[in-house]
């Protein structure tokens, strides 16, 4: 702990929280200089977020959209009082300004409320551009095209909200994907149609995002198309050329592939199954990589070559924004994931540093909770014991009969059906997906790390590391 107090960090919680209370005054004294700072927002995140926006010139909002909604006593699917208020403005050009609250609480690093609200956007904004017959032939719609141009202020209210890593930066929470966006859908449907002169141009700078993103794409595939690299016999590919927004799934096993393709969108994900244990390639030669079939396959299918640490590598052939690693939740997958870590970190380094490379995070247990009253049968996901631990709290706090719930245990991505698969693991509005990243370690620390785990003649390193650090694993039982 230390004595010092990031003045910073503090001045954007207080900052948050008048804007959060509109009217409220906030005010910041600084004992050792004497400076005073103060933030009232009378207009509560509509005035806020407007400020942000006035400070870049001749940005003018097309479209300034602000709502809110929360259940009420007897909902049958929410919590009393759950739900949100947010302020969405849509402009042509100039820098955006997106922030997101959960309980008054900064997330920074988004999370699954701010999904929400992506596709509540989305679905409102395409059932209108569908309802006036507005799309052009040709131009496919997708979310990423109502969204590329829009600034937020969003405040949810979650009970017993779950967040992800030790900073608590972003929302897990997979019921708050729901809650938001079928409360901003409702209120955003209504307010296009009954602003049609404000929507019309709302739908055709959508329109302009999806044509230039097209553009973009036929741009790649052209200079994809004179490569002569024949695709994987196993890979399911995907329909589209979109690299930015296509993904490729690392699959464990066969019959784990198998659930995947099923239940996969093909418009824009792939599917490679992978057999087997990898090769753990950290002291691999380059030119020995392609002996092994499983690495020339993925090779192949991401379309980049094996590349030293420091290279240029052209990654123009690159054929997926993401290369997902999905692996069963337990030793043996986290096993294969740091195979595949391995491979990537060492071989193909380029793609962690463009963030091209993520760790898919399947659930390990399923809670199925019995009809009650009003309420339905229910299946809840939970990554891990800790996770299964609250919701069996949450569960008893709302009065559930201890033992009417049943949980059972996933014994791999295998006994998945493709919806439950798609629900879980590959819906980007529901599932949990890490970008891997460096963080706050050097590089070089790193690759000692990596050498001192994985290296062939670090028997006694290894040895010593896990008598050091052996109880802070998680133990699969």
């Amino acid at each position: 702990d230390s004595a010092t107090i990031p003045v910073a960090e503090l001045e954007r919680l207080l900052r948050s929280k008048a804007v959060l209370l509109p009217g409220v005054r906030v005010t910041l004294t600084l004992e050792k200089t004497g400076e005073t700072r103060q933030w009232q927002y009378d207009e509560g995140l509509r005035g806020y977020l407007q400020e942000e926006l006035a400070q870049e010139p001749g940005v003018e909002p097309l479209v300034l959209f602000e709502d809110q909604q929360y259940a009420g006593r007897g909902d049958d699917s929410f919590a009393e009082g759950e739900g949100a208020h947010w302020v969405v403005a849509f402009t042509e050009n100039g820098p955006l300004a997106r922030e997101s609250y959960v309980n008054l609480i900064p997330t920074p690093a988004g999370g699954t409320h701010e999904s929400g609200l992506r596709e509540g956007l989305f679905t409102a904004i395409r059932g209108f551009i569908e309802l006036h017959n507005l799309q052009p032939k040709g131009v496919r719609l997708m979310a990423e095209d109502a969204f590329a141009r829009a600034s937020f202020v969003l405040s949810a209210r979650v009970l017993d909200p779950q967040f992800q890593g030790q900073t608590k930066e972003r929302l897990s929470s997979r019921d708050a994907v729901r809650l938001v966006s079928g409360a901003v859908r409702t209120q955003f449907e209504f307010w296009l149609n009954q602003h049609v002169d404000q929507a019309r141009k709302l739908a055709e700078l959508v329109i302009r995002q999806a044509q230039a993103r097209q553009r973009s794409a036929q741009k790649v595939e052209k200079r994809k198309g004179s490569g002569v690299a024949v695709l994987p016999g196993k890979l399911t590919d995907c329909e589209s050329t979109d690299t930015a927004h296509n993904e490729l799934f690392l699959v464990e096993g066969d019959s784990a592939g198998g659930s995947a393709k099923m239940g996969r969108d093909k418009e824009n994900q792939a599917v490679l199954p992978l057999r087997g244990k990898l090769l753990n390639t950290w002291e691999t030669e380059p030119d020995r990589l392609f002996a092994n079939n499983e690495i020339h396959d993925i090779a192949v299918a991401i379309g980049v070559d094996p590349h030293p640490r420091g290279a240029s590598p052209d990654l123009s052939g690159l054929r997926y924004g993401k290369i997902c690693i999905l692996s069963d939740a337990d030793v043996d997958g986290s096993h294969i994931q740091v195979l595949l870590l391995t491979l990537f970190f060492r071989h193909f380094p380029a793609l962690i540093d463009a963030g091209h490379i993520y760790v898919a995070r399947p659930p390990l247990y399923r809670v199925d909770v019995p009809a009650r009253g009003k309420q339905p049968l229910r299946k809840i996901y939970c990554l891990d014991a800790r996770e299964l631990q609250h919701t069996e709290e949450k569960l008893r706090k709302d009065g559930m009969r201890e033992g009417s719930w049943t949980v059972s245990r996933f014994k791999g991505l295998g006994e998945m059906t493709a919806e439950q698969l798609w629900e879980t693991t590959l819906n980007p509005a529901t599932r949990s997906l890490s970008q891997v990243r460096y963080g706050a370690v050097p590089v070089p620390d790193t690759e000692a790390q990596f050498t001192l785990l994985m290296g062939k003649g670090e028997a006694a390193g290894r040895r010593s590391w896990l008598e050091e650090h052996g109880d802070q694993a998680r133990a699969d039982v």
